[in-house]
Formats: C-alpha cells, sequence, structure tokens
C-alpha cells in the first residue's frame, strides 16, 4: 500500500500552534502503555480503556502496549490483545527503560496527538479527554495530569506523598520548573512537537518525563495542566531508592547542559501569537524582560567585582589609575558574560570584535566614572573614600545603562544574536539579503512510519483519508537518531517479516 508521509517541519522554530485537522485524520490519538512483567494487571487494564475511548473520545485512537523486555507471560498477552482488538497495537523491546519504550513507540507513531499512562490505571480515566483536548484544539503543546493541584483528589500514603512533593521542590529550586507534578504517569504531547523534543531527551528511565518537561518549559512551550483524581497502587514494582538516584543525576545533567547551552531549544521555538498579523509585526525587541534581568545579574555581579578591584588597587596606586584598572578587567569580564548569557551569543566567531566594542563602551564608562572623580575632587579637595565609593556607585549605574543601550543596538543586534544560534546548531547563517540557510550537520530525522500501518495523517493535502484497510503488522521500526538506536518491535511467538 503507498502511503504519503506527514509533512516535515524544517529546522527553523515550530510553526504556530493550529487546530487539527480531523476531517482528514484516521488515528487522532495514540496512547502507550509501557509495561513489565504485568501478566495480571495488562488484559483488564487495557480493556477497561478500550471501553471508555469506545464510549468517550470522539476520534480515531490507537492503543499501543509497549512491553519492557518482561520475563513472565505479558508479551503472550499483548499479543493476544493485539489479535483481539483492531485499536490495540503490540510492540516488544528487548531492554527495559520507560523512556525508551515511550521514545520508540513515539518517534514510530502517525498519530498527532501522543499520551501515556501507566498500566494500573491509577489515574481517572475521565481526565484522558480534557487531558488531550488542548493539543487536539492548538491550544497547548504539551499535558500532563498533575496530583498535586487543589482540586485533585489524590489517595496514597505519606511516604509517597513526601518523595513526591520533595521531588517536585527540588526541581523549582535546582531548575526553576513552574509545572507541579512532573512524576504522574499521565501526559501527552503533539506530534510535532514531539519530532523535535525526542532526540534532545538523553534518559531512557524514569526521568525521561521530567527531561522532556524542563526542555519544553525553557523553550517556551506551553504546558496544559489537567487536575486528577488519582489512586495510589500498592502493589507497584518501582524502586524509590534507585529511581531518586537516577533522577538527581538527571537534574544535575540537565542543569549543567543549560547552564552551558548545549541544547539547541530555539528548535522548539512557537511565533509569538496565533494570528498572522503577530507575526508580521516589525521593530518588536525579542526577549527584552529576559535581557534586561540577565544583564541587571550580570552588572551586579560585575559592580561587586570592580568595587573589590578598585579597593585592592587602591591600596597601592591613585584613584585615577585603581579606578581605570578596575573598570577594564571587569568590563572584560562583563563583556563576555553578557554576550553568552544575555545575549545568547554563542561561538567564537567576532567574539574579538565583540569585546573590542566592549572597551569602546568602557571607554564611555571610564570618561563618566573619571569625570565624576574629578569633579569631586575639585569640588571637596580630599574626599573620603566612602564618599569616593558611593560617587563612584552612582556614575556606575548610569554607565550600566549607558552600556546595556549600546550593547542592545550596537554590539549584539538582533542580526549577530540570530546568527550566533544558527552557528551554534550547527547552521550556515542567511547571507546576501537573506539566502537560504543551508545545513551543515544531520538534521533532526524525519518522522519514520507508524509501528502498525494506519491510513496515513495528511496535514495539507485535502484529499479525504481512504478507509482503513487490515492492519499491517510487525513493521521494522528503523532508528530515529544515532544517539537513541531503536530495535526492531516485533510480536512475540512471531518471525519478523
Amino acid at each position: 500500500m503507498t502511503t504519503t508521509q506527514p509533512a516535515h517541519t524544517p529546522l527553523g522554530s515550530l510553526p504556530p500552534r493550529e487546530h487539527l485537522r480531523l476531517g482528514q485524520i484516521d488515528t487522532v490519538l495514540d496512547v502507550v502503555i509501557p509495561v513489565y512483567n504485568e501478566e495480571s494487571d495488562l488484559e483488564p487494564c487495557v480493556r477497561r480503556l478500550h471501553d471508555h475511548l469506545s464510549r468517550t473520545f470522539p476520534y480515531g485512537f490507537r492503543i499501543t502496549v509497549a512491553d519492557n523486555a518482561s520475563t513472565d507471560r505479558t508479551p503472550e498477552i499483548s499479543a493476544s490483545l493485539d489479535e483481539a482488538i483492531d485499536e490495540v497495537t503490540a510492540v516488544r523491546l528487548e531492554e527495559k527503560g520507560r523512556g525508551r519504550a515511550l521514545r520508540t513507540v513515539w518517534s514510530l507513531s502517525d498519530a498527532p496527538v501522543l499520551a501515556y499512562m501507566d498500566v494500573d490505571l491509577s489515574t481517572d480515566l475521565n481526565a484522558l479527554l480534557p487531558l488531550v483536548a488542548p493539543l487536539i484544539s492548538g491550544h497547548s503543546d504539551l499535558a500532563i495530569g498533575s496530583r498535586l493541584a487543589r482540586s485533585s483528589r489524590v489517595v496514597r500514603g505519606p511516604k509517597r506523598e513526601f518523595i513526591s512533593r520533595s521531588y517536585n521542590l527540588i526541581l523549582r529550586g535546582s531548575l526553576a520548573a513552574r509545572f507541579s507534578d512532573a512524576q504522574c504517569g499521565f501526559k501527552a504531547v503533539r506530534g510535532d512537537v514531539a519530532e523535535r523534543l525526542l532526540p534532545m531527551v538523553e534518559d531512557s528511565g524514569w526521568f525521561f518525563d521530567t527531561e522532556m518537561l524542563v526542555l519544553a518549559e525553557r523553550a517556551g512551550l506551553r504546558i496544559h495542566e489537567v487536575p486528577v483524581d488519582w489512586v495510589d497502587d500498592p502493589h507497584s514494582t518501582v524502586h524509590i531508592a534507585r529511581t531518586a538516584t537516577e533522577d538527581l543525576k538527571g537534574v544535575w545533567r540537565v542543569g549543567r547542559a543549560l547552564a552551558t547551552g548545549a541544547l539547541p531549544l530555539d528548535r522548539l521555538a512557537r511565533p509569538f501569537g496565533d494570528d498572522p498579523r503577530d507575526r508580521e509585526l516589525t521593530g518588536v525587541p525579542r526577549g527584552l524582560a529576559r535581557q534586561i534581568m540577565g544583564f541587571c545579574v550580570v552588572g551586579a555581579l560585575s559592580t561587586l567585582l570592580y568595587l573589590g578591584l578598585y579597593s585592592l588597587f587602591r591600596l597601592g596606586v591613585g584613584p585615577q589609575t585603581a579606578n581605570a584598572a578596575a573598570l577594564l578587567l571587569s568590563a572584560v569580564g562583563n563583556t563576555a558574560a553578557n554576550r553568552r548569557l544575555t545575549f545568547g551569543v554563542r561561538g567564537r566567531e567576532r567574539a574579538v570584535r565583540h569585546q573590542a566594542q566592549g572597551l569602546v563602551v568602557f571607554g564611555i564608562g571610564l570618561a563618566l566614572t573619571s569625570g565624576s572623580l574629578a569633579a569631586l575632587d575639585a569640588a571637596t579637595g580630599d574626599p573620603a573614600h566612602g564618599t569616593e565609593m558611593a560617587v563612584l556607585v552612582a556614575a556606575n549605574l548610569a554607565a550600566t545603562l549607558l552600556r546595556f543601550l549600546l550593547f542592545r543596538a550596537w554590539v549584539f543586534t538582533d542580526r549577530e544574536r540570530d546568527q550566533g544560534r544558527e552557528r551554534a546548531r550547527g547552521r550556515e547563517p542567511e547571507r546576501n539579503g537573506g539566502a537560504a540557510v543551508q545545513e551543515r550537520h544531520t538534521a533532526v530525522p524525519d518522522r519514520p512510519a507508524a509501528v502498525r500501518e494506519h491510513p496515513t495523517l495528511v496535514r495539507e493535502d485535502p484529499t479525504p483519508v481512504p478507509a482503513r484497510p487490515a492492519p499491517v503488522r510487525n513493521h521494522p521500526a528503523p532508528a530515529p537518531d544515532d544517539q537513541h538506536p531503536i530495535p526492531a518491535p516485533h510480536h512475540p511467538g512471531r518471525s519478523p517479516r
């Protein structure tokens, strides 16, 4: 059967959110259930979920059971469900890891909305439609169930309650996370977002969810939260101590990557506003609030460095020499910090030029502070050290405001920042009035075909979708990227085709 692949989104920022064209889509939702040795719970839970979706979900759906190298009868039960229910697909992986299972199935799925839930169905299924509705409408990029929202109703022991709240406090304090519940096994993501986001997520275990949410939030994607009714499974096989240790390691790794700018999060950015007129506005400052905040932090640290150096140099030289030396050293550090942290210019190209321009700005600041000291000396003759410091602080505030304006308008312009971001993700910046951008390195791969062949999602072509044919099973699963090779899923007891 000949199929048409979904349109691949080019590697700039993400396109504006749009309501899904539901009349052209056969399978709107793909719900993944990762399992490991769940022979007792698997069949009743899958049948309950299928019955709920058949009664309440108004669009086409698929339930994918992702078996993580189970050693009991889980593979046989998955295969029997696959045979008995058209909307159920079984996928077998030979390695454990919830994150690995979700990455595998989501990367291979052709559904525009991807979700997952734990096999115990601890979350009330009435929250499923509110979970995916904002993704279908185009309002949000990801959606999560939250057990910590005020209107949530949760039944669980004090130990798990303490661990969950402590973990989310750690995320808020270390990674500045704003979502309320990272660990609830009830999440969904739009397919076009998953296409960009999954290759950036390194973890293949329990930290997969948290890493995905942190990166999405840092990139400015919209995360919708749904209060849920949740009942703890007393027979859960999750190893709390080992999971907590791995999660803390993941927090450290992601925090370090974010601090060093190692992740190309601009690939996940959405345009401002969903109204096309918003994207045609010119002259609107981009990221001004964030730049001001970053500049203030860098400026405060630079001022402390300057005052410390000035006090140190003042022990051996006069005020003018001490001021010039302290201002020069702090200006070099200030320019480097603002280049990287405030204005997001990466790479070594033009770094010397930027430092030279920064020295010009330094010269203006030197003129302001030196002029202030000269005026103070002329007015008082022999001013006290405290008076000198007060005058220098006032002069530095004026010089700081002027420095920000010159940095933004002259040194690190919008074009400089855009070119720096292009180089950071391995692309040649636009030249000659907007020539086409060329890729240097391997791009994020296209999303491959589905695990089980369904009528293809067509996003642009208005041609009606043909009726669903008999399912084609045992479709080989290509690896979506070199970093996370994905084994070919197969059905238990069947040889691959």
